[in-house]
């Protein structure tokens, strides 16, 4: 029999995945997943759930299925929109079940451009803890990325993947000046405590340099790797991520 993920959403706007934990429980994983491309990751809500969490993979505001404008407001407030509503209750759109989670313990892993929504949403006492792989944390430093300077990636995201991102120039541009959705701009904010960063020195996507000095200046957890690029956030799977991740989750 073919598992399938439940669908609901939060906010009127926001279009959610979820999938539920195979014994009662209050924690909470979302999944703060990167950019472009499409935020399916079923193995990983099915692989999460085994292991005693709600799973649960957003589509941002104004991408893919949810409502909205894409970065009229920073992505990291959609996060912060279904913790809010997780306890009020929230409805299984295939059959209209209701799931309310009582006192949710909030985790989050995020990747690459979800990077920021999981360390920008970490600084909500609602959240326990965030880790984040190959994350962006300064939008102003990433015009020095190899690969992708957000021009290209702009010119890209709209090009290759049309009205899946449906967003204007002039919220792209605020995103590339660092004015919204920039955890370098609110360093002094975050608890370096609550931070776990993986990354890769070969990481042509992400300007390592800044990766590196954001660590440096948090002063939080951190695990560099001399090889493995832009890592997804399905690394999270891997054993010796896992074992690393649960450590800290604890």
């Amino acid at each position: 029999m073919k598992k399938y993920t439940l669908r609901t959403r939060f906010k009127k706007d926001i279009v959610c995945e979820f999938v539920a934990p195979n014994k009662k429980s209050n924690k909470v994983i979302i999944i703060c997943s990167g950019m472009p491309g499409y935020p399916s990751n079923k193995e990983m809500l099915f692989w999460l759930a085994r292991r005693g969490y709600w799973a649960f993979l957003p589509r941002y505001r104004g991408t893919w299925e949810s409502g909205g404008k894409f970065l009229q407001k920073s992505p990291h407030q959609d996060v912060l929109d279904i913790i809010e509503e997780l306890p009020k209750g929230f409805k299984d759109l295939y059959n209209n079940k209701i799931f309310k989670i009582k006192n949710p313990q909030i985790y989050l892993i995020g990747n690459s451009f979800g990077g920021p929504a999981a360390i920008l949403a970490s600084l909500s006492q609602k959240v326990k803890k965030a880790v984040v792989i190959s994350p962006v944390v300064d939008w102003g430093e990433e015009n020095k990325s190899e690969t992708e300077p957000l021009p290209v990636l702009e010119k890209f995201t709209l090009e290759a993947f049309g009205e899946a991102y449906r967003f204007n120039h002039e919220d792209w541009k605020k995103l590339e000046a660092g004015k919204i959705y920039n955890p370098a701009s609110v360093i002094k904010k975050i608890n370096p405590k609550k931070i776990f960063i993986f990354h890769a020195m070969d990481d042509k996507i992400v300007f390592t340099p800044s990766v590196k000095k954001f660590v440096n200046d948090l002063g939080c957890q951190f695990v560099y790797l001399k090889k493995g690029g832009h890592m997804s956030v399905r690394n999270a799977m891997k054993p010796e991520f896992w074992k690393k991740i649960k450590k800290f989750f604890r």
